[in-house]
């Protein structure tokens, strides 16, 4: 089908006009990671403009109740081939678990994580059931399930690099991020 030239021109015109209304002013959103591991993420925004105000949520942000903190420790560890939470760890554990009760509004993602040993699969299977066993103690603890998600990363982000028993035991672990 030949198009006649003010048709062609019509389209073209058209086309630009849609690609130039998808096209992103250049600026940012104030999404960016704080240099704790936290991304801001409380934004507002106007309906139709595309332009967005954020503010991070990094202990001092919405939906916290006054005075609240998040807890300093995010990161317990656990046994060779166990998912099993070290009484050690309990009262880190809890104090996110009263954070988060206290804070309905306040999301972690609980990142299970293991050593080297096993198999790929085996790994991620037993760094969610590490992350599983930290998101049922919250829930126990009157957490919302909502505010939680569990991810496991298995062997693939290492905290610490090499093949000895200080490595090994420093990668067995839960991270919580906020």
């Amino acid at each position: 089908m030949f198009l006649k030239p003010y048709a062609r021109s019509l389209v073209v015109a058209a086309s630009l006009a849609v690609l130039a209304g998808c096209s992103s002013t250049g600026g940012t959103q104030d999404g960016s990671m704080d240099g704790s591991g936290t991304a801001g993420g409380a934004g507002t925004g106007t309906a139709g403009t595309g332009q967005v105000s954020g503010t991070g949520v990094n202990g001092s942000g919405a939906g916290q109740m006054a005075g609240a903190q998040i807890p300093q420790g995010r990161t317990i560890y656990f046994d060779y081939d166990s998912d099993t939470i070290r009484s050690e760890f309990e009262s880190l554990v809890n104090s996110h678990a009263d954070y988060l009760s206290s804070n309905p509004n306040a999301h972690v993602v609980l990142q299970g994580h293991t050593d080297e040993r096993g198999t790929r699969e085996y790994n991620l299977a037993l760094g969610e059931r590490r992350a599983g066993a930290v998101e049922r103690y919250l829930n126990l603890r009157g957490v919302s399930p909502s505010q939680v998600e569990v991810v496991s990363y298995g062997e693939e982000r290492p905290a610490a690099r090499g093949s000895n028993e200080d490595s090994f035991a420093q990668n067995r672990r839960v991270v919580f991020a906020y």
